[in-house]
């Protein structure tokens, strides 16, 4: 049987998922390739630590670079992370013409244009499925499965820490900041948890997503970004009486007017299949104009899942080396010219809106005349009960579809008015899906 010469690079949780995967289910891929993936070495600065993993010591080095140069190593798995060394690594690798397997979402986005043009270059192939959506197949369903469709709309929930912290602050009623203690608590969130609740970790898979979808390297300030930081328990409430969820939403869609793609707190209906995605748990919506929509559901991060999802790129890496080692680039990152990305203030949109407005006569009717001087209709009104003397209190507006530009100037000049609203407004917008 052939075998595949496996380099890893990183061995920390991720990278030891991988080699106890490959150590522990060896054989029966095997069986199912018809190729044998054997471990030539894993690199890792430290190689004293006790990862609990049967490895032979004699596998581990510090020497990531010769590890890369060994005649006898066919594919590099890249998860040491960041994008210093690891991008170092990664170019070396494609310039020897070796696949390259990585989960390193940011890195792709940051540097994707550069990585995907010397993988072209010299013919090597770079997978990486498990930088999004941890073992959900997204990656290879948008480069293969669905290859005969045009992408018109991709959403997703892609940050499982984003996702754990709104489903306990709806579930159990409880401030962000408790909930986002516990989650670091519970191993869900990081001490510094700013990648994920500022939407900056699900921006990356955004564009990683949105490049494959229409061929080209989203650059990643094209990508509009607003997290959960500071989420109010109180419109998770108020949203739900209204027959919503909070959802940390990526929205991807393509049309004349050019390409979307954002990162937004999103009220989504919850009969809705996203809706009713819970926990540290993710999902992605794919419309196709072929094939309609499908939905792709499963853990989106952690050692197993994302272990999964290297192991399978491997896989595939070895079923497509060719004699020279060389295999033509499937994912259409180069196959036509940029995009034209969409004015953000142009996208239309329903909104919910939370003011503090001033309890007296007449108050909501100046509201509302601001709105519709902006040409912005209302769909709702919602007012919340408020303590005997407070001064101000919560209603909630429901806007009919408007455009981003209008509403910002409309929330401007109510916000910036004596007497009207004691704070900014909070809003969000909501996704109708159609």
């Amino acid at each position: 049987m052939k075998e595949i010469g496996v380099a890893v690079l990183g061995y920390g949780t991720v990278g030891a998922g991988v080699v106890e995967t490959l150590l522990q289910n060896g054989e029966l891929i095997a069986e199912r390739l018809g190729r044998r993936l054997v471990l030539r070495g894993v690199a890792d600065l430290d190689v004293s630590t006790d990862r609990g993993v049967n490895l032979d010591p004699a596998l581990l080095t510090t020497d990531a670079a010769s590890l890369i140069h060994r005649a006898d190593v066919d594919v590099v798995v890249e998860l040491i992370g960041g994008t210093g060394a690891a991008r170092e690594f990664i170019l070396q690798a494609l310039r020897l013409r070796k696949p390259v397997v990585t989960a390193n979402k940011k890195l792709l986005a940051e540097y994707g244009e550069e990585i995907h043009r010397v993988a072209d270059e010299n013919g090597a192939e770079i997978l990486f499925e498990a930088a999004v959506g941890g073992g959900i197949p997204i990656i290879k369903s948008l480069r293969e499965g669905l290859c005969a469709n045009r992408i018109e709309r991709i959403y997703g929930i892609l940050n499982g820490t984003c996702n754990y912290i709104l489903t306990r602050m709806e579930e159990e009623h409880l401030p962000f900041d408790d909930v986002l203690a516990a989650a670091q608590a519970a191993g869900y969130a990081e001490a510094e948890p700013s990648l994920d609740i500022d939407g900056l970790d699900t921006a990356h898979k955004a564009a990683v997503l949105a490049s494959l979808a229409y061929g080209c390297i989203v650059p990643l300030e094209k990508v509009q970004v607003d997290g959960i930081r500071g989420m109010a328990a109180a419109d998770i409430a108020y949203a739900a009486e209204m027959g919503y969820r909070i959802k940390l939403l990526a929205i991807i869609r393509g049309g004349a007017e050019g390409v979307e793609v954002s990162v937004q707190p999103t009220l989504v209906e919850h009969r809705h299949q996203l809706a009713t995605v819970s926990g540290v748990f993710n999902a992605v919506l794919v419309k196709g104009d072929i094939v309609g929509s499908t939905l792709y559901y499963g853990r989106g991060a952690g050692r197993a899942a994302t272990a999964s999802a290297v192991v399978a790129d491997l896989a595939d890496a070895a079923l497509n080396l060719r004699g020279d080692g060389r295999r033509r680039d499937l994912s259409g990152v180069h196959a036509r010219t940029p995009v034209v990305f969409r004015d953000p203030g142009g996208i239309v949109a329903r909104h919910y809106l939370r003011f503090s407005m001033r309890d007296r006569p007449g108050t909501l009717a100046q509201v509302a005349a601001v709105l519709g001087a902006h040409e912005i209709g209302i769909d709702s009104v919602m007012q919340q009960e408020a303590d005997l003397d407070a001064a101000y209190v919560p209603v909630i507006i429901v806007t009919a579809p408007a455009p981003e530009r209008a509403l910002a100037a409309a929330l401007a000049e109510i916000d910036e008015r004596d007497g009207l609203t004691d704070r900014p407004t909070v809003r969000y917008r909501i996704e109708d899906f159609e």
